[in-house]
């Protein structure tokens, strides 16, 4: 597949590509936010930064397990 034919798919679904690209960056956020929490020591009294990168790790895999199949099965 060559350059063109990405930007060729990525124009023919918009919404689709968008979604993609913020899981994308949402995951590399995450990583990055876990590192930080990582050199960052045990989390004592502070336990919201923990509790935010699983919530939304959380979200990203329900997302992608749950609402992306039952939406494609409704297309079909």
């Amino acid at each position: 597949m060559t350059v063109p034919d990405v930007g060729a798919r990525l124009r023919a679904n918009p919404v689709a590509a968008t979604i993609e690209l913020a899981s994308v960056l949402l995951s590399a956020l995450l990583l990055v936010g876990t590192v930080a929490l990582l050199f960052g020591g045990l989390p004592i009294g502070a336990e919201w930064p923990w509790l935010s990168v699983v919530v939304i790790g959380a979200g990203i895999v329900l997302f992608w397990t749950v609402l992306v199949p039952v939406y494609e099965r409704s297309l079909q």
